[in-house]
């Protein structure tokens, strides 16, 4: 399915199943198959909306907007498309900053809960936050948040469906990663520990304990900052937890989801 945002992008998205809605979004460069089984299990209970951002999967490709501000504001616009007043939202790296920049524009008033898969709220680390990414510090800055391109994300293969799902998505579109530089930037630079702060409704924090990019403590200590936050570290996982781990991280999705 399409949507043209108000700045006349279109974006992808699959709608799937019945019942209340939950949106998911992978991370930087990923493509939204990534969440085959999250999908085919979800939709049996839940409304999936699974989104492709801009310049993301099958998304169109832009210049326009590169910058996470810009990614909340699609969230916001596809929401009032699909005429929704009421979400749960669960995002993968980049995928769950796009929440708290969203929530950072629109509070969280339209959501019900929150997964945030191994994405930490602070990626430039300092005195008040060691858990940012790889080596990254301000001093360093921006050669070293390149260094991700060349981490192998994950820990565990992912499911062999899975795969050649995403293989076969990637062969009609590839993702540009220098004109999506920008983005990755804003990205690096973003501090969102204010925002999940002032979150009332409940978190779940998940974090892969073998992830290349930061320690897995960034889950617990996110969980501390927020209202209704919960904190799991998940065992034998990379950065794709929801592939690598994938009946794991299913019944810890529907748990938390049907609590």
């Amino acid at each position: 399915m399409q949507f043209i945002t108000s700045d006349g992008v279109r974006l992808e998205y699959d709608d799937i199943g019945q019942g209340d809605p939950i949106l998911i979004m992978t991370g930087y460069a990923g493509y939204k198959e990534i969440w085959r089984s999250q999908v085919k299990l979800l939709s049996q209970h839940y409304r999936v909306i699974n989104l492709d951002r801009r310049n993301h999967g099958r998304s169109e490709t832009t210049t326009k907007g590169l910058r996470m501000s810009r990614q909340g504001k699609d969230v916001a616009e596809l929401l009032d498309y699909l005429k929704i007043n009421k979400i749960s939202m669960m995002g993968n790296s980049m995928g769950a900053a796009t929440i708290w920049a969203y929530c950072s524009l629109y509070g969280d008033d339209r959501i019900d809960k929150i997964i945030s898969v191994d994405q930490s709220p602070k990626m430039i680390s300092d005195d008040t936050w060691p858990y940012g990414l790889l080596d990254l510090n301000w001093n360093n800055f921006p050669e070293e948040s390149e260094q991700m391109y060349h981490v192998h994300t994950t820990y565990r293969n992912i499911d062999d469906e899975t795969y050649k799902l995403v293989k076969n998505v990637q062969n009609g579109k590839k993702f540009d990663y220098a004109l999506n530089r920008p983005l990755l930037f804003d990205h690096a630079f973003q501090d969102w520990r204010d925002v999940i702060k002032v979150v009332k409704v409940p978190v779940l924090f998940l974090s892969g304990k073998e992830s290349p990019f930061w320690s897995s403590e960034h889950a617990v200590a996110s969980a501390k900052l927020c209202k209704k936050g919960k904190a799991i570290i998940v065992p034998d996982s990379g950065h794709i937890i929801m592939s690598e781990q994938q009946e794991l991280f299913n019944t810890i999705m529907m748990d938390f989801l049907q609590s």
